[in-house]
């Protein structure tokens, strides 16, 4: 198993396909996956020749059950150092909901060199939770109920998100994927209920404003318009101001999950970008 151990002794698992001299991508994931949330996008590119590389964040899937370092600035530094342990340069980085955050956080504080392009899907930037500077917020109770749920019974909430608004299987005429769901599921189980608990600050109360500001590379901006987790309002829309060399890109209808419920189309633009 692939791993790269941090100062503070976490294990970091990590997937790198491809050949070493290939243009990277790197992918991070959402709460509560894994890097096995990427399958299809890791496959999409290695088979276009890229090197693509995910790792699992601190307290999910194969790395360390941390009860400490669950927060941005420690995520960022866990990305510093893989980056770094693996040499990548020039690599776009692509991040999910949470993994959209680290992207941000990483991005604006990495070497020169390391990063070429980014994407946030579904992204939680610029900042999720209601405040006097986010009067639009999501309030800080739907995040205490969030809290609540996963410590009240940790299995059933992690089959009511997928199953409900995560991939917008609760709107009439879905089409329901029990596999996707099975494996949300499967996914978050993999993780610690401390470092997942703790998480759920880190996505939602972390302020990306000056992060936003601070990127100098290309940064692609997608978000589906019936994201019922990360609403588009306050986030992509906002976002996409706060950048200097930003593009925007919307999904009628598409959910948050969008990257699993419809792969082709956003492989196809994440290609298009990446190769633009």
């Amino acid at each position: 198993m692939a791993i790269i151990t941090t100062q503070d002794g976490t294990e970091i698992f990590y997937k790198d396909w491809g050949a070493r001299d290939a243009r990277p991508i790197v992918f991070h994931h959402g709460w509560p996956l894994s890097a096995d949330d990427w399958d299809n996008q890791m496959l999409f590119f290695l088979g276009r020749g890229y090197r693509v590389v995910a790792h699992d964040r601190r307290g999910h899937g194969r790395s360390t059950q941390t009860d400490t370092g669950n927060e941005m600035d420690t995520y960022a530094a866990d990305v510093a150092a893989l980056t770094a342990a693996l040499d990548l340069k020039d690599a776009v980085h692509v991040g999910h909901s949470t993994g959209g955050g680290e992207v941000a956080h990483y991005v604006a504080r990495a070497e020169a060199g390391r990063v070429s392009k980014a994407v946030l899907i579904g992204a939680v930037p610029p900042i999720m939770v209601k405040t006097d500077a986010n009067p639009e917020g999501l309030p800080i109770a739907v995040f205490d109920g969030f809290r609540a749920a996963l410590a009240a019974n940790r299995a059933q909430f992690y089959l009511d998100v997928p199953t409900g608004p995560f991939y917008g299987f609760n709107r009439e005429g879905a089409t329901v994927s029990e596999g996707l769901i099975r494996n949300w599921w499967r996914q978050g189980m993999m993780g610690g209920a401390k470092a997942h608990y703790d998480c759920i600050k880190a996505f939602s109360e972390t302020d990306f404003t000056k992060d936003l500001k601070a990127i100098d590379v290309p940064v692609l901006v997608m978000h589906g318009t019936d994201d019922q987790i990360v609403p588009i309002a306050d986030s992509a829309m906002k976002a996409i101001g706060l950048l200097k060399h930003g593009t925007l890109k919307t999904y009628d209808g598409l959910p948050h999950g969008m990257c699993a419920t419809h792969p082709d189309v956003i492989n196809a633009d994440l290609l298009a970008f990446i190769e633009g």
